[in-house]
């Protein structure tokens, strides 16, 4: 009984982050909205070089979901520790979208993200792209919205 409570917590916790995240970029400043979707992007780019597509989220296996969430919590931990809040914060846009999958009640939160960060300005292409190459990354960024996070979908 108690476990479910704590599990419960958990969860609410999740949700409130994510709309947290979600309103905070829809009252953002264009600029801020640009830097959080570049920064989401240029970790779309630095995982599909690695040959993670994280646009099929919504399609991996609960496992390889798990193991996503694990290592990112601790990559986005690392990353503020080094202040490096910009990219944690992009890279936070990907764990909301993992959680999501996991846990449907984070849906709506988590997909206004997205429309957030789908309206982003031209000059979120070219931060993205500037980010992927200073990353020695191929500096093609891709506006693609993951499966299932979609205005539409």
């Amino acid at each position: 009984m108690f476990s479910n409570w704590q599990q419960e917590k958990a969860i609410t916790a999740r949700i409130d982050a994510a709309r947290a995240m979600a309103d905070r970029l829809d009252s953002a400043k264009p600029h801020i909205r640009d830097g959080h979707a570049a920064a989401a992007w240029f970790w779309a780019g630095h995982h599909l070089a690695k040959g993670q597509d994280l646009c099929t989220l919504a399609v991996w296996k609960p496992a390889d979901a798990a193991r996503f969430i694990t290592t990112t919590e601790t990559r986005i931990a690392a990353l503020r520790r080094q202040r490096a809040y910009d990219s944690s914060d992009g890279l936070a846009v990907w764990l909301h979208t993992a959680l999501a999958v996991a846990e449907p009640r984070m849906m709506p939160a988590v997909r206004d993200i997205w429309q957030v960060l789908a309206g982003a300005g031209p000059d979120a292409d070219a931060m993205a792209a500037d980010l992927l190459r200073d990353a020695g990354l191929p500096p093609e960024v891709s506006r693609r919205v993951p499966q299932g996070f979609a205005a539409t979908e």
